[in-house]
């Protein structure tokens, strides 16, 4: 365990995970699921946002009532499946501003290269949090953050779905600074950097594609 990772401990995750791991479950209804945990996850990501107290008035009287202190972070998708996934950060926080880092990892060496990079310009005040499922050997990951920090966020929080502890320690290593928040954390990965048991390709489960 690394103390930047944050393993979310909800009845409700847990449940949409198992459907979500399901080699069964259909790509229309796994594109559900995987927005319905983002969403979760996304509540405990923002859960330390700093807040500032504000006047409000109710239809009965004015009261004084904790809102956030600053404009909802920006939210970046790893290109393909952070899309989905950060489908259900859009539903939490509708107003935030959208980025997205196109990554590609090559199959053999596994390592990942840069393709697309699109990241309003809010990110250089507001920060960011980053949405990819899978934190499985750490290179994208690694990589997607460093491109998210060249773009000037001056902090990043990392929703993952299924991570696996190479990537995760990669990942703290890399950016210590970077707090991860997952619904599992798998045993391992297998000799292809697949996470075991994880649930597969999660682009290719979410978009019906091989």
């Amino acid at each position: 365990m690394v103390p930047q990772l944050h393993i979310v401990d909800h009845a409700l995750l847990a449940h949409r995970l198992a459907a979500l791991r399901d080699a069964a479950t259909p790509s229309a209804r796994f594109r559900r699921l995987l927005a319905e945990i983002g969403a979760l996850l996304t509540m405990e990501a923002t859960r330390g946002l700093p807040t500032v107290m504000a006047k409000v008035t109710t239809p009965l009287t004015e009261m004084d009532h904790r809102m956030l202190e600053a404009p909802e972070p920006v939210l970046v998708a790893v290109l393909r499946a952070g899309l989905g996934l950060m489908e259900g950060g859009m539903q939490v926080l509708p107003e935030a501003p959208v980025g997205h880092v196109g990554l590609v990892r090559d199959e053999h060496t596994l390592k990942p290269s840069q393709y697309m990079l699109r990241m309003p310009p809010e990110v250089k005040t507001r920060g960011a949090i980053l949405f990819d499922p899978m934190l499985a050997t750490g290179g994208s990951a690694i990589a997607a953050v460093q491109r998210v920090k060249e773009a000037g966020a001056p902090h990043l929080r990392f929703v993952c779905v299924v991570a696996a502890p190479e990537g995760v320690a990669k990942l703290a290593a890399a950016h210590p600074d970077v707090p991860i928040f997952t619904a599992a954390l798998d045993e391992k990965l297998d000799h292809r950097g697949f996470i075991v048991p994880g649930l597969g390709d999660a682009g290719d489960r979410c978009f019906g594609t091989e």
